[in-house]
């Protein structure tokens, strides 16, 4: 991670960690490293946001920076992160950046950057934009009169959206009772849009944002609500959106969760029956379940894993060809529709699985079988973090876990990213068996490098 950017832009408690100074230099200076190949014409850049309060503060500070650099900030309002995504290559832009922290709570927020082709930055243009703000580069001579730059607003933006979601949709869904949780945030208009047009009998929960309530009890980080409330309410499934809708989760009609690992096999299989699966391989993370990569195997998918992130994710797909990729927690990126993960288009994507297939979500759920998981923290100097298994004592008791687990189950031990510690996370049969091992080994190494 860079030195302000994290894996996933900018973020902190907004006015105090993330301020309007902050984002006002990220204009200006994103707007610099993002431009360059502009061929002398005035830059255009498109901003979105959530529905979190310190949105038109930092939304203000932002276009600032990008105007005082001679940028056209071109504003499209409260809108998903993967619209952004979207509309930054339909609309031509020079680069694209949205104003929110995801599933995080009403205080914090963040800035994040797309390029002209609608794909997160690189690690190397995120350490340019550091150098612009920690490092003293000179921004360059300001534009004056007719060359400074302005802000107007693009009124279509939700509606071409919509539209555009609906293309990436085989079916209506005439006959199905679909319930979405909106997390009082981004998805709350073009959620309900998308699917009452497409026929679907559509019923909404945590779709009324005040500014203070988004992620408050409410969508992916909160899915028990929208499992109680699509049983009460006899759907045919339901889908919880975050903050900014660039993950779903879904539940099944008995109110089941069917998350993010589940989602891939089931639309990773249907693009295999349709030919569209390229290489036949799945991308995710080393954090997915075990149930996963065999449900995989059983169906003659392959995978590829990769580190924690959906950034590192989509560099796989990328680089070898790949369509489809993702991780548990529900960011699903489809590749023949977006550059990133889109909550929206992969619910739909799952509607249409249960209309191709006339099967209910749970029996198409059936096909992964989740193995109990444990994640314990274990703390310990951020020195030994990488290199823990230097440790005799402690790779012992590793490896003899490890192969303790070798036919049914893994140990997969992470190091955190902003935290003193790692994460000791176990899967196995035995939810009993499989908690006191990773207790055990957490415990061995708070011993012995905490």
């Amino acid at each position: 991670m860079g030195r302000l950017f994290g894996t996933d832009g900018v973020r902190g408690i907004a006015n105090t960690e993330l301020t309007a100074d902050l984002a006002f230099k990220l204009g200006q200076a994103g707007a610099k490293v993002l431009t360059k190949a502009n061929n002398n014409k005035r830059p255009k850049i498109l901003v979105g946001k959530d529905t979190r309060i310190s949105g038109d503060m930092l939304e203000s500070a932002l276009v600032a920076g990008f105007c005082s650099v001679g940028a056209v900030a071109v504003c499209v309002g409260v809108i998903p992160t993967p619209a952004v995504a979207y509309l930054t290559r339909k609309y031509e832009m020079d680069a694209g950046v949205v104003i929110s922290a995801s599933h995080n709570s009403v205080e914090f927020n963040g800035i994040k950057f797309f390029s002209g082709e609608g794909y997160k930055l690189s690690d190397e243009l995120e350490a340019e934009i550091e150098e612009y703000i920690l490092d003293g580069k000179s921004i360059g001579d300001l534009p004056e009169g007719k060359d400074v730059g302005k802000r107007i607003y693009r009124e279509s933006a939700l509606r071409d959206y919509v539209d555009y979601v609906k293309s990436t949709a085989k079916y209506r869904y005439d006959g199905l009772k679909i319930a979405l949780d909106c997390a009082n945030g981004a998805s709350y208009e073009c959620a309900k849009l998308a699917f009452k047009e497409l026929g679907a009998n559509t019923l909404l929960i945590s779709n009324v944002p005040d500014g203070i309530n988004i992620n408050d009890n409410c969508g992916s980080t909160h899915i028990e609500n929208l499992q109680k409330f699509v049983v009460e309410n006899k759907c045919d499934m339901g889908f919880a959106f975050d903050g900014d809708a660039d993950r779903v989760l879904s539940v099944d009609e008995n109110g089941e969760l069917v998350d993010g690992d589940k989602c891939l096999v089931i639309c990773a299989q249907y693009l295999k029956e349709q030919g569209k699966l390229n290489n036949n391989t799945v991308v995710a993370t080393v954090m997915s379940n075990l149930g996963f990569f065999k449900a995989l195997e059983k169906i003659g998918i392959n995978y590829e894993q990769t580190q924690v992130g959906d950034r590192y994710v989509l560099k796989n797909m990328l680089e070898n060809g790949h369509v489809i990729g993702g991780e548990q927690s529900g960011h699903v990126i489809l590749l023949e529709h977006n550059t990133t993960g889109d909550g929206l288009v992969t619910a739909l994507k799952m509607a249409d699985v249960v209309k191709h297939t006339g099967k209910k979500l749970s029996e198409l759920a059936t096909v992964v079988k989740v193995l109990p998981q444990v994640l314990v923290n274990a703390k310990i100097k951020n020195e030994y973090k990488t290199t823990y298994m230097e440790d005799e004592v402690v790779a012992e008791e590793i490896n003899k876990t490890s192969e303790m687990f070798k036919d049914n189950g893994r140990i997969l031990i992470r190091p955190s990213g902003t935290e003193p510690l790692v994460r000791v996370m176990i899967e196995g049969e035995d939810i009993e068996e499989i908690t006191a091992c990773a207790q055990r080994v957490a415990k061995l190494l708070e011993e012995r490098l905490g």
